[in-house]
């Protein structure tokens, strides 16, 4: 779906019972599908992340909840909606005061990770840049890498010889 924002689909969070996660987002996911639920349902997240964990002296990576006890629901909020989620086995209501649900903004929601940033640039790796600002202005770089997460693209730039440099992606632009 395009233009889901225009519609009001924000991202709620419920909590569970401790090791509920799972189980809650499967069952509402579940319910979506089968009573046609798309309109008002966009998305349902248990965020989690690789970490290392030593056991008897062997390491090996496991996946773990980041946020424990609670569930991400990009929803359409109305009362079928919150009825839907506040029925859910194993859900004991959303968060914020007196229950009542209150959305993420777009910023926490990027923050805590259930919404990656939607960035779309207008070069690509091999391309030539142009930057456009910072002590190297006016210099010319070959994209290597790019890095939307920490808001950089790293460069190959002809200057005595080769160099590689990183910069913040606002300040290179393409060739015109």
């Amino acid at each position: 779906m395009s233009g889901n924002e225009d519609l009001g689909f924000r991202w709620y969070v419920v909590h569970t019972y401790s090791g509920y996660e799972d189980k809650v987002a499967s069952t509402l996911e579940t319910t979506i599908k089968n009573r046609s639920l798309h309109d008002l349902f966009e998305d349902v997240k248990v965020p989690t992340e690789m970490v290392q964990e030593t056991v008897d002296g062997k390491t090996k990576e496991v996946k773990r909840k980041i946020y424990p006890g609670y569930v991400f629901i990009k929803m359409v909020h109305t009362d079928e909606s919150w009825h839907i989620v506040k029925n859910i086995r194993g859900c004991t209501g959303f968060v914020g005061p007196d229950s009542k649900p209150v959305p993420l903004t777009d910023e926490e929601a990027e923050k805590m990770g259930v919404e990656a940033r939607r960035v779309e640039l207008p070069f690509n790796i091999g391309e030539s840049v142009r930057i456009i600002g910072g002590y190297l202005k006016g210099q010319i770089g070959r994209v290597l890498e790019i890095d939307v997460e920490n808001n950089v693209v790293k460069l190959s730039i002809d200057m005595l010889g080769r160099a590689t440099t990183e910069i913040d992606l606002d300040m290179v632009d393409t060739l015109e």
